[in-house]
């Protein structure tokens, strides 16, 4: 990410709350969240799936990810 790019939408600092974040639309956002710089809370029914995403948002992206059941 450039850096005038990053200063208008980089979310460092920040912290994403992604409900129904293990699968499609839910996974992809919580992912770019953390990319764009974001901590990330994946949060659904399911803590196993909750878990398993955030221990691979936290291997490609650095930043924390944190699970949660709904």
């Amino acid at each position: 990410m450039s850096r005038a790019h990053a200063a208008l939408f980089g979310l460092r600092g920040r912290v994403a709350l992604v409900t129904g974040g293990t699968r499609g639309l839910g996974r992809e956002m919580a992912l770019a969240f953390a990319h764009a710089g974001a901590d990330v809370v994946v949060a659904s029914r399911n803590l196993a799936n909750c878990e398993e995403i955030a221990t691979e948002i936290s291997k490609a992206t650095g930043r924390q990810a944190y699970a949660r059941q709904l």
